[in-house]
């Protein structure tokens, strides 16, 4: 369903805009305003008569500048229907076959838990852009990151009540990249690493990649079982402990200060070394204080940040957050895999950074009323699933009557929904009760893939000798 913008919104979006001819300042503003997100695609936009009243320019210069937004391809006009905002190329052309098992208009993909990019993420591309030149004249590699990022970073984590130096920042090309040189440079084979239960498989895959054994805690739907941690660190003696405390992925509990120093005191007994993912610790949703980092309890712990999941997962942008007498080791094991992430991607997250209140705030906004779109329309069309809701992070973690999740997620995939079945976040096997939904997309086509999956989990339960569940790939 399209979006109809009134020539009054329109007017308060585009500002004062450049008149000097006034269709092109028109255009732009426009243009710039369809490339943030703020004018979603498809939307239609007003009559060019409604506008320029609205604007008060003339009709000439509205309809010129549709023109020009038409020629740039940021605009088509339908007969009969007005003029709808688009992309160049259209959206058709970016699926992606990894991470989308279907293609075509009417998919819905609920297997990824990542947001679409916020208002403001093209300019801070632009404002990278021009700041690149100065870059051009180097060779490019920066092991440990460009320092202005790493300033940046480490001005969030003093922000946080972590007291942290550039110099103990190394930027990566993604969360998952961190991890991986984490196990490159911290880990043997047969080392022992204890991971939570369930887990994002991607994490565990990076971390067991130098051929460490993974053995799993349990985080219940209440949340942490402390004493189990307790009693597998002791059983186990493992080298690391990989641990999610801020919106745990896929269950979104989010762990109390108390909860903190009492987990980095069993770890720090053991001599255990902690390995914190912080992927989500900027989206908590309903303005409530965020804890202490856990490294303020655990001063050797090694914390993972990532801007894919609080900005925009096309932005392939992570870092470590390291001790001094660790960064040394981290860095040799970095130059095996990869000498760097991109400086273009390093330079747009600087400037994501240094407006992070503003564009957070606005992209929290759109995550908590899709969270509330599809935590209403899960009440109303499959009330026998059960689920927390999160205060913050990108999913519900439903946990169904009966252990027929990958059952549900093929019955979804034949109704064009996309689901990743709890046994894909299994340590060990398992959880066959439970499906991660992301409220990553837009609310009404959240609504429409949950009514499709209540259609899937009626033909589910026709259908109860759930068959073995297959790889799939999830973000």
């Amino acid at each position: 369903m399209s979006e109809v913008l009134s020539a009054s919104r329109v007017a308060t979006l585009v500002g004062d805009f450049d008149r000097s001819p006034s269709y092109l300042g028109l255009a732009d503003a426009l243009r710039l305003l369809v490339r943030d997100g703020r004018i979603t695609t498809g939307s239609r936009l007003p009559s060019e008569r409604e506008l320029a009243v609205a604007l008060e320019v003339s009709r000439t210069t509205a309809t010129r500048a549709y023109a020009e937004l038409q020629e740039r391809g940021y605009a088509e006009a339908r007969r009969g229907s007005g003029t709808f905002t688009r992309v160049p190329g259209g959206r058709g052309a970016i699926a992606d076959r990894a991470l989308n098992p279907h293609t075509g208009e009417d998919v819905i993909n609920l297997s990824c838990a990542a947001p679409i990019a916020p208002p403001g993420l093209a300019a801070a591309y632009d404002a990278a852009l021009a700041e690149l030149p100065r870059y051009l004249t180097d060779h490019g590699y920066y092991p440990a990151g460009l320092p202005v990022l790493q300033q940046a970073i480490a001005t969030t984590y003093d922000e946080r009540g972590l007291a942290t130096d550039p110099d103990q920042i190394m930027v990566t090309a993604g969360s998952l990249s961190a991890a991986a040189i984490v196990a490159q440079s911290q880990t043997r084979p047969g080392d022992r690493i204890v991971v939570e239960n369930p887990v994002y498989p991607n994490a565990t895959a990076a971390l067991g990649r130098q051929g460490a054994r993974l053995v799993g805690v349990p985080v219940d739907p209440e949340g942490w079982d402390l004493a189990a941690v307790a009693a597998t660190v002791r059983q186990a003696a493992p080298r690391l402990a990989y641990l999610v405390a801020d919106f745990q992925n896929p269950t979104g509990h989010l762990m109390t200060d108390a909860q903190r120093e009492q987990y980095a005191a069993v770890l720090t007994a053991s001599h255990t070394l902690a390995v914190v993912d912080e992927a989500h610790q900027m989206l908590a949703l309903e303005g409530q204080p965020m804890p202490r980092p856990f490294a303020a309890y655990a001063p050797d712990t090694i914390s993972l940040g990532s801007a894919s999941k609080a900005f925009w997962g096309g932005l392939r942008i992570g870092w470590i957050r390291a001790p001094r007498a660790r960064v040394e080791s981290l860095l040799s094991g970095r130059v095996t895999l990869d000498l760097g992430a991109p400086v273009l991607e390093q330079l747009v997250l600087v400037h994501l950074l240094r407006e992070r209140e503003a564009i957070l705030a606005a992209q929290r906004a759109r995550l908590r009323e899709q969270r509330d779109r599809l935590v209403t329309a899960m009440r109303e069309l499959l009330p026998e699933w059960r689920f927390r809701l999160p205060g913050g992070g990108l999913a519900l973690w439903c946990e169904l009557p009966a252990p027929l999740a990958s059952t549900v997620v093929l019955e979804a995939e034949r109704r064009g929904v996309a689901v990743a079945p709890g046994p894909v976040f299994s340590v060990d096997g398992g959880l066959g009760r439970f499906v991660r939904i992301p409220w990553t997309r837009p609310a009404d086509e959240l609504a429409d893939g949950v009514a499709r999956l209540a259609e899937a989990w009626t033909a589910a339960q026709d259908s109860p000798d759930a068959p073995a569940s297959r790889r799939l790939t999830v973000a």
